[in-house]
């Protein structure tokens, strides 16, 4: 990109180690590559990380996503309630089991759902409530679960950014009946590619591992349709690597949100709610003005950022009605931060002089002030 930096601070940077390609070459040697002992161990290692919950991996979080909708048999007919201000996926799933996403706005700090909008949002044929716990901030669960118990709804959580994140000392995905988290190469810890879903439910356990598996449990007795959505043993091998680093690497996050926000002044910094654990998957910010020109100036001064999301999910083309309109939705948090939104370096191979030049760097931008 013209003007940019030539010692450039990557906005993301993820870790494949010494560690990490030990264990893939361990597991590729030993023959057993799928649904294997590595993902049995994943499994239950991860289950420490949500509160003792059972656990399923799956090929991505968005497969994660699809298979807990199907799992608790929504389709044709039924509403999921979901914020708009989110990766496409959060509806994608939505429309691939049949049913319709029903869009809301999010709270202005969190950039999580709105409690007050979900409740005005329910119709007979709602089915259940989709919180995402967006850039590693916890939803406001201890509003929502309420909702959702008086309106007889499933709470499906969409962790997928948010691994380790917590409220009032409850881990995410510990709160819905099924729960999704991602280990894409971006996220706070990776699989190269991966997801794992958390319920309290042991039928519902064995529903998704038969889902995830052409419906069988053993081969060739096939229970029920099901897809092909497992994941490898290489790539469970390298969670549970990645699984281990986990706390050090959230603190580390969590130390340079704490810098950061000492030291930034010239834009909107990201607000934590109270009894929340922030993991920041993303430290964004906001930016009145021309946030274009702020991308560049940053750019200019070598820090990579990005936007995470210019364009809600429902002004995206697959959810515009039939005259190719954004449908009936009045969402203005949503548009706002779709307009302000700007994400900072934040992950754990940041030095001290990187940060400080991200902060520097962030109190320059004319647009903001």
């Amino acid at each position: 990109m013209a003007g940019q930096h030539a010692d450039l601070i990557p906005p993301a940077k993820p870790v494949i180690g010494d560690a990490e390609i030990e264990a893939a070459v361990r597991v590729l040697r030993s023959g057993r590559v799928v649904q294997g002992p590595e993902v049995a161990a994943f499994e239950e290692e991860f289950s420490e990380l949500v509160a003792g919950r059972h656990c399923v991996a799956v090929n991505s979080g968005t497969s994660a996503l699809h298979l807990s909708l199907m799992a608790l048999g929504i389709g044709p007919g039924d509403e999921v309630v979901v914020p708009s201000f989110s990766f496409a996926a959060s509806a994608n799933v939505v429309r691939l089991v049949g049913a319709d996403p029903v869009f809301v706005d999010i709270e202005p700090g969190s950039f999580c759902l709105d409690p007050d909008a979900v409740e005005a949002a329910i119709t007979p044929r709602t089915a259940a409530i989709m919180p995402v716990h967006l850039y590693g901030h916890p939803a406001a669960m201890d509003r929502l679960m309420p909702i959702a118990e008086r309106h007889g709804l499933a709470v499906v959580e969409d962790a997928c950014q948010a691994h380790g994140a917590a409220l009032n000392g409850q881990p995410v995905g510990s709160f819905g009946i099924a729960n999704s988290f991602s280990f894409y190469p971006t996220k706070n810890m990776h699989a190269l590619e991966g997801g794992m879903i958390t319920t309290p439910d042991p039928e519902i356990a064995r529903t998704l591992r038969l889902l995830r598996n052409q419906g069988m449990e053993q081969r060739y007795a096939n229970e029920i349709v099901g897809a092909n959505m497992r994941l490898t043993d290489v790539a469970a091998a390298i969670g549970r690597v990645q699984l281990r680093q986990l706390p050090e690497w959230t603190e580390q996050r969590r130390s340079n949100a704490k810098f950061l926000d000492s030291r930034i002044t010239g834009v909107v910094i990201p607000p934590v709610a109270d009894a929340a654990r922030h993991v920041y998957h993303q430290y964004t910010v906001r930016v009145a003005g021309d946030r274009d020109a702020a991308q560049q100036q940053l750019l200019e001064k070598g820090v990579g950022n990005a936007i995470y999301y210019p364009t809600p999910i429902h002004r995206l083309k697959p959810f515009l009605d039939a005259d190719g309109k954004p449908g009936p939705w009045d969402l203005p948090e949503t548009e706002r931060a779709a307009r302000e939104v700007l994400s900072l370096p934040i992950h754990p191979a940041l030095t001290q002089s990187q940060l400080e030049r991200i902060a520097d760097a962030a109190n320059s931008l004319e647009a903001g002030r």
